[in-house]
């Protein structure tokens, strides 16, 4: 492989703002896998936001891209899977498997998409030093004969559609909107975007917390809302203290550290069949590695209310929550899922359609 632009790159990244800026390209945010595509040739890889190759999980979108790009060029863009007009970021991470049999079988159940948003170098051309406008313009030249699997991301320079497109397009998975300046020449793992993110509260019952990595303080708080049964299932974390907070924070809660003879909602949450029928902490994960995912559990009687961007399939927090006060007004039972505020669904064929 011998292009303008070789790998591995690391993209370009956006620093999160309140509102909508004005005069800038706009686009809806992706929740998927942040890949760069590189073909050259018969040859195509596709690299992570850390600069590992995602090629070898994705052979049914090797394939398309192979078919659909310039014989020569890199992409920046989303890997993304879609279930029933909707985002599901749970089926991407599932693609992600050492046993390519198991990888073969999920190209063919649950294919994947790539949503290409900048274009990075054409035949012997790098564009990173020309501007976004410039940029956008041979994009979609270039990939103007592409077609399902691989798609174009929409995008305006009209705030007020830019708008429209944050309200509606979370209905069908999306995480925002990511505003552009028209002049940005391509800068790898600089935060020179902005976006603009969802936020909405919930107030959840903390049922646990796990050290920080730096030693015996809190690391993060884990929480839980209570289904229609009457479960407590674990839906996240909590986190971003300050370091003085995180000591303060193992005081504070040590009257709720469970005795020997007390049984927890989540004890089971070392066994990995008990996964299979609840929300516990510690899921067997391939990400997590060898990380320790081992926690201290605490009798679920304190509320914390906390902001999240959006749930993941209804059940769980997407990112991190972030603190915004305790809640000793609020009864632990009273914090179920019925609280959440669900956006209205939109296709997503119709975004990418746009």
């Amino acid at each position: 492989m011998d292009l303008p632009v070789m790998p591995p790159v690391k993209p370009m990244l956006a620093k999160p703002v309140k509102k909508i800026p004005p005069d800038m390209q706009y686009e809806a945010k992706w929740d998927g896998f942040r890949a760069i595509v590189f073909r050259d040739g018969a040859e195509t890889e596709l690299g992570s936001r850390t600069g590992k190759p995602l090629t070898r999980y994705f052979p049914e979108l090797v394939a398309a891209l192979t078919a659909c790009l310039p014989e020569r060029c890199v992409l920046d863009g989303e890997i993304v899977i879609a279930r029933d007009g909707h985002l599901d970021f749970d089926a991407l991470t599932e693609r992600i498997h050492p046993a390519e049999s198991r990888v073969k079988l999920l190209a063919e159940r649950t294919p994947a998409s790539f949503v290409a948003f900048d274009l990075l170098a054409l035949g012997d051309d790098a564009y990173v030093d020309r501007p976004l406008t410039e940029r956008r313009s041979a994009l979609v030249e270039a990939l103007s004969g592409a077609v399902p699997p691989v798609h174009v991301a929409p995008a305006t320079t009209d705030p007020e559609l830019a708008a429209d497109w944050f309200r509606t397009y979370e209905g069908a998975g999306l995480d925002g909107v990511i505003a552009k300046p028209l002049d940005l020449r391509y800068r790898q793992n600089e935060r020179l975007m902005f976006k603009i993110k969802h936020e909405r509260t919930a107030d959840a019952v903390v049922a646990g917390y796990r050290f920080h990595k730096s030693g015996p303080i809190v690391g993060s708080l884990l929480l839980g809302l209570y289904d229609e049964a009457g479960a407590l299932q674990h839906v996240g974390v909590c986190a971003a203290f300050s370091m003085r907070r995180r000591e303060e924070l193992v005081a504070e809660l040590e009257p709720l550290r469970l005795g020997a003879d007390e049984e927890h909602p989540w004890a089971a949450w070392a066994e990995e069949s008990a996964h299979e029928s609840a929300r516990l902490p510690g899921a067997p994960s391939r990400w997590s590695g060898k990380k320790d995912l081992s926690w201290v559990p605490l009798r679920p009687e304190r509320v914390v209310e906390v902001a999240y961007d959006h749930m993941e399939n209804g059940a769980r927090f997407r990112h991190t929550a972030q603190f915004r006060r305790w809640r000793p007004d609020r009864a632990p039972e009273s914090c179920t899922y019925a609280q959440l505020e669900e956006p209205v669904r939109y296709d997503l064929a119709e975004v990418l359609g746009g």
